[in-house]
């Protein structure tokens, strides 16, 4: 992991903030960082000219922001590098609001949490309009094939991956990240560890508990001492690494004739969320808790309705048969 050390100080504070008091992961703290340095490295272009002239942004070392660089931003040097984002940068309207939301969440910490500074200069500033997009996801139909098509080496173990994936809808890390002492006794819930450390327990059914146990009779019993806990095992005894996980789904979506549909593992939490919303009308409350998610806005991307729920919705309307008179 790359380190932020070369950050100005009030921009490490923050950072070590997100991560020791809001428990936010260090993917996301990398992600603000380099938010940040983009900012204000733009910021310190524009506000010396002449030191900087001739000077490409990406050379401009971080170190050189100032606190009064950083306390003295106002709302129209946020809203020029807005454009400049756009323009300069290519970036579409998701980095945009990516970029604001990180700055809203850094001068929030200024002026609410550290009470530095007296104005938010991000405050009034609308979000960039986002481009809608529809998750990609497995059909019912598509799901069953995959499942039915594992066989060969490994198939129980890698049958239960595939079955947790698309009945619970775990992220790629938390799966591979199970211990064998994260399932009950009973084998009815499961333990999940998921985004910055933070645990939820999840409900097994019976395709979960089925696929465990016949995986369960079958799993290596010589895994390595500090892996002897993991629930799923490679062939070189150890813990599973998402890298193989991630392999192992690629080589199955191939082997059921689905390669040619580009689907990633996240695509099968899609396809979980998405077929638990659609055919279990699972309320998206509990949805969110399911999935893990920080924000209800998270999970309402999987409340998009499908073409044909869109077709039968409009064709029910009872206007829908009435024609004009000749």
């Amino acid at each position: 992991m790359q380190s932020y050390t070369d950050a100005p100080e009030l921009v490490q504070q923050f950072l070590n903030y997100k991560i020791s008091v809001q428990n936010r992961s260090k993917l996301t703290v990398m992600q603000y960082y380099h938010d940040l340095r983009t900012f204000f490295r733009f910021i310190v272009k524009t506000k010396y000219p002449a030191k900087f002239d001739g000077v490409n942004e990406s050379e401009i070392s971080f170190a050189e922001v100032s606190d009064k660089d950083i306390t003295d931003v106002t709302s129209m040097d946020i809203y020029e590098f807005l454009s400049y984002a756009a323009n300069d940068l290519d970036n579409k309207g998701d980095s945009r609001a990516r970029k604001l939301s990180c700055l809203r969440s850094f001068y929030k910490y200024l002026t609410v949490t550290r009470n530095i500074i007296e104005d938010n200069p991000t405050q009034k500033i609308d979000s960039p309009k986002r481009n809608k997009k529809y998750p990609k996801f497995l059909s019912l139909d598509q799901s069953k094939q995959l499942l039915s098509a594992v066989d060969g080496k490994n198939k129980e173990r890698d049958y239960a991956i595939i079955t947790l994936f698309l009945n619970c809808g775990l992220r790629v890390s938390e799966l591979a990240g199970i211990n064998l002492s994260d399932i009950d006794s009973e084998m009815t819930t499961l333990y999940v560890t998921g985004k910055g450390s933070k645990q939820r327990i999840l409900y097994l059914n019976d395709a979960c508990r089925d696929a465990l146990k016949s995986y369960l009779k079958v799993r290596p019993g010589n895994a390595k001492s500090k892996d002897a806990d993991a629930l799923f095992i490679s062939r070189n005894h150890n813990r599973m690494s998402v890298k193989t996980v991630q392999y192992m789904i690629y080589q199955r979506l191939k082997q059921s004739d689905l390669g040619n549909l580009h689907m990633s593992v996240h695509k099968l939490r899609h396809t979980a969320a998405t077929l638990m919303y659609k055919y279990g009308k699972t309320d998206v409350r509990v949805l969110k808790d399911i999935l893990g998610h920080e924000e209800m806005s998270t999970t309402q991307i999987y409340t998009h309705v499908s073409d044909d729920q869109q077709k039968q919705a409009i064709d029910s309307n009872p206007l829908s048969h009435l024609k004009q008179n000749k």
